[in-house]
């Protein structure tokens, strides 16, 4: 008997119903039946779940004569579970790498209760992924399993089906089934919520809800959509046929006036000629129903008087009404925000023609992100070496916290910004600060760049569209027109940008600033770092960056972190960090040895806490190599086929790599179990790319940066030291591996294999070292 029945309902899902059973079946918790119900859809459906059931003897179709609906066709499916546990999953959507593993995790953990209640996050055909907003309710709160009388804030998580799973013996013996037509969630829902005698939850996303463009039921204009009060009619006669559930009533009459007014809200829903009519019978299950008391959100009120007064007409008035204050407010908000842009616009002519203050510098990363990359280590050395020097550094209120207390913060935009914009004489960034700066005489403008080019750049990117976007190219030129030096970390960088950004500014090829921690680090600093982030004892960190693919929205992982993790074993634990552009994390459940670092505010200090890079195309390869630590290159033909499409590079990577490179998953977790990772070739291959790409990155950058620019020292600026002469502070697992007395250096002996422990909470990482 298989751990999981995991059930299917297909009808005209044929485009994507692959992916879902793929999902399924690709779980790392292989113990499961996949039950796929032919829902009779004319389309291929049933052909696909029959191809699926002769390659994998799990898959166990079913095909029924005519379209019943999704309720039918899960019955179907439970009539034919087997399983300890049912989970359901419509032919559209796809489970989460990992999810059943955490599913029988949190079951076991908490005794087998009826019911568990997980987390999804919904997928819009754009590409973009958001978590449920009701994810709050699934933290753990007192004891687990409870009673939904323990936690009845449950009932106002999605009433979907297939974001619990049900332990079989329970259903069987309640003998719940799903009622015809739509909305056919909701008396199934409540009842087996109320009725579960040990429910849990799992505050994690293990299904990814897809939104469609077309063909799903809440986009689709029927009369059909009036089953939702035949839906309501069974839940109340549930309700009324077992007394002990009457103290529930007021919590679901509640819930009932907010879904009719809900679907009667949404436009496209509902007929024309129809909405009327809808109101109306809403009004008298308002009557028919009512039981004050229960539970009304702000929008909630707005629904209840609505459905009460059941007046289609007053509706339209009402409507008109707030569409006509809501246009009203817009225009007065437009002015507002004109007016607000002229008088900034004036302030800032204004402030340009008082004196330059020679004490001051602006310093900003990423147009107003945190205290983070060379603008960061240029800060701190303007203060070190000028110390007369008062910094200001632009950030976003959100980023403040990450600022040292010495520097001051504007926002940008702001009038402070616009004034220390004018005022200040040295103006350090990564990117350009704003289209509007004018450089006045006598002000300094650094571009630091944001490390090595890997990827194409500037001009370089006017034939590739998809990477350049809406890109304009001639007020790029005039912004590096108004930059008076750029930072180089080698010649490489240097030929890039003279000709991506061909202007009149002075190369300073002198390093990277953001890499001067490397070599000033103490092996304190790195366990310390380590311990911030919940790094155990013995363990090997695996840092894993990808980067940005620009055809593409969100964070696009191309590993199975949970798969390669459970494959290198419990000595390892990963640190998954998204490209800042993603906008989202890698991982949406991180927990155990599966570490999201995504919101750390300094990238230097996880290069010098972990032992080892993974990345594909992104520019931090040129940093870690700085560090003298095994990089490994995961780059699948197709990935990296796409990615030269779109973004192109400048020069073949898997040639001069800095390291081993996998073309698969399989490769790369191969890589690691071999300990190819860290072997002579990989630290052959990293010498060679770090002659190349690292020569000026000794831990003195920034003081060079400093003396030429601000104090004018153009001769006499420190000496380059030679890589042999360099000793970037090396890894724990280095440090472990010479305390064995294993040699060489880079040899890494093998970790005790016991269980890494998950670090509890959210943890606080240190800004500053």
């Amino acid at each position: 008997m298989p751990r999981f029945s995991v059930i299917v309902p297909a009808y005209e899902v044929q485009a994507y119903l692959h992916e879902c059973l793929d999902s399924v079946l690709c779980q790392s918790f292989p113990d499961l039946e996949l039950i796929v119900v032919d829902d009779g859809s004319p389309d291929a459906c049933g052909a696909i779940a029959e191809e699926f059931a002769a390659r994998d003897p799990r898959v166990r179709p079913v095909h029924l004569p005519r379209n019943e609906g999704p309720g039918p066709a899960r019955n179907a499916g439970l009539a034919r579970a087997t399983g300890d546990y049912v989970v359901l999953l419509d032919g559209d959507d796809t489970l989460t790498p990992g999810a059943l593993q955490a599913i029988a995790d949190r079951v076991k953990e908490t005794g087998d209760p009826d019911v568990l209640v997980y987390d999804y996050a919904r997928a819009f055909w754009s590409g973009e992924t958001r978590r449920s907003e009701h994810a709050f309710q699934l933290t753990e709160e007192g004891p687990a399993p409870f009673r939904l009388d323990d936690r009845p804030g449950l009932l106002t998580v999605t009433k979907t089906a297939w974001n619990k799973a049900y332990r079989r013996e329970f259903l069987d013996r309640e003998g719940f089934v799903f009622p015809p037509g739509y909305y056919e969630d909701t008396p199934w829902t409540y009842p087996v919520l109320m009725t579960a005698g040990s429910i849990a939850t799992l505050d994690r996303v293990c299904v990814h809800y897809r939104l469609r463009r077309l063909g799903s039921i809440t986009r689709t204009t029927s009369r059909r959509h009036f089953d939702v009060f035949a839906q309501y009619d069974r839940l109340f006669a549930y309700v009324d046929s077992r007394p002990a559930l009457a103290h529930w009533r007021p919590a679901l009459f509640s819930r009932m006036v907010d879904h009719l007014g809900a679907v009667y809200a949404r436009r496209g829903r509902l007929p024309l000629g129809t909405r009327a009519e809808f109101l109306r019978r809403a009004r008298a299950h308002y009557a028919r129903y009512r039981a004050p008391g229960g539970p009304v959100p702000r929008l909630g009120r707005v629904r209840q008087a609505l459905v009460r007064l059941g007046s289609h007409g007053a509706y339209q008035v009402l409507s008109a009404g707030v569409r006509g204050l809501r246009h009203a407010g817009r225009f007065v908000a437009l002015l507002a925000h004109g007016a607000r842009r002229a008088a900034l616009r004036v302030h800032y002519r204004v402030q340009r023609l008082l004196p330059l203050r020679d004490d001051r510098a602006l310093f900003s990363s990423r147009q107003g992100r945190g205290y983070e990359c060379n603008p960061a280590a240029l800060e701190d050395a303007f203060r070190t070496f000028s110390p007369g020097m008062r910094t200001t550094w632009v950030a976003r209120p959100e980023h403040h916290h990450t600022l040292p207390t010495a520097t001051r913060r504007v926002t940008p935009g702001s009038l402070a910004y616009w004034t220390a914009l004018a005022r200040s004489k040295y103006l350090v960034a990564n990117t350009d600060f704003d289209p509007r700066l004018v450089r006045r005489g006598g002000q300094v403008l650094v571009q630091t760049q944001a490390g090595t080019p890997l990827k194409r750049m500037g001009l370089d990117l006017q034939d590739r569209p998809a990477a350049a976007g809406r890109t304009d190219f001639a007020r790029q030129l005039r912004g590096a027109d108004q930059w008076n030096y750029v930072l180089s970390g080698n010649r490489h960088s240097t030929l890039v940008w003279e000709r991506v950004f061909p202007a009149g500014y002075e190369t300073l090829e002198y390093g990277q600033p953001r890499n001067d921690v490397f070599q000033r680090a103490t092996s304190v600093d790195v366990d310390r770092l380590r311990a911030s982030l919940g790094i155990p004892e013995g363990a090997i960190a695996v840092l894993y960056a990808p980067t940005h693919r620009d055809y593409k929205s969100g964070p696009c992982p191309t590993l199975d972190l949970e798969r390669v993790l459970l494959r290198l074993g419990p000595r390892f634990v990963l640190l998954a960090r998204a490209h800042h552009a993603d906008g989202a994390p890698l991982v949406e459940s991180p927990g155990g040895r599966l570490l999201d670092v995504t919101g750390h505010p300094n990238v230097e200090h996880l290069c010098l806490a972990s032992d080892v890079l993974v990345t594909d195309y992104s520019s931090l390869m040129f940093d870690y190599a700085s560090l003298d630590r095994p990089i490994v290159i995961h780059a699948a033909d197709d990935d990296l086929a796409a990615y030269e499409a779109a973004r192109g590079t400048y020069f073949d990577l898997r040639s001069f790599p800095p390291g081993a490179v996998a073309r698969s998953e399989d490769e790369l977790i191969d890589i690691f179990t071999t300990g190819h990772w860290h072997g002579s070739r990989s630290t052959q291959l990293r010498a060679a790319f770090r002659e190349r790409f690292c020569p000026y990155d000794d831990g003195r950058a920034a003081e060079r940066v400093v003396r030429r620019v601000v104090l004018g020292e153009a001769d006499g600026l420190p000496s380059f030291a030679s890589l042999a002469e360099r000793h970037p502070v090396p890894s724990a697992a280095a440090r472990r591996a010479r305390a064995l007395g294993d040699h060489p250096p880079t040899a890494f002996p093998p970790s005790p294999r016991t269980r890494v422990p998950s670090p509890g909470g959210r943890v606080r990482v240190p800004d500053t070292l």
